[in-house]
């Protein structure tokens, strides 16, 4: 059973606020992500997908990515509301992590604007910055939202949440 809905203080967001089905919108928030030490991803141009009951999920240009650390995997999943997902791992040095950044080569009509983005777990990468602030993961292994103190639950995602 759901906890109950925590109600938003002036300057925050509640994920129970968002729609079904998602929204995508632009946002100028400076976003940061480490991995070894390395800021693989840095921008100002994201996009960023609001669902009920999940923090927002970040889209990061391409052209703001160091590609060179990516590698395609075989892994994929299927959102109803995006489309097909493909997978990267993400190297670098001599750390490596498998199916860290996800993209949707051919996304739906609604979500077209992420095309040429991706999005990286906060929970396999060392930091994810959301304009300076530390971002934490949501719980579970399959959903990537960024948790911040302007956002506010419950989250679904972990395992107590998933007949939500």
């Amino acid at each position: 059973m759901m906890q109950g809905r925590i109600e938003p203080q002036p300057g925050q967001e509640s994920v129970w606020d968002y729609p079904r089905p998602p929204r995508l919108e632009a946002s100028d928030k400076h976003i940061q992500v480490i991995f070894n030490g390395i800021t693989v991803a840095e921008t100002d141009q994201a996009q960023r997908v609001l669902e009920t009951s999940h923090p927002p999920v970040y889209y990061i240009p391409l052209a703001d990515v160091r590609l060179d650390y990516l590698q395609p995997t075989p892994s994929s999943s299927f959102c109803e509301w995006k489309g097909r997902a493909a997978y990267y791992s993400l190297s670098v040095g001599d750390r490596q992590v498998e199916n860290a950044v996800w993209y949707y080569p051919e996304p739906t009509l609604a979500f077209q604007a992420i095309q040429n983005y991706v999005a990286f777990y906060p929970s396999k990468v060392d930091a994810c910055y959301l304009d300076g602030e530390q971002v934490q993961a949501q719980p579970g292994d399959f959903y990537g939202g960024w948790i911040t103190s302007d956002i506010v639950g419950p989250f679904k995602g972990g395992i107590s949440t998933w007949g939500w």
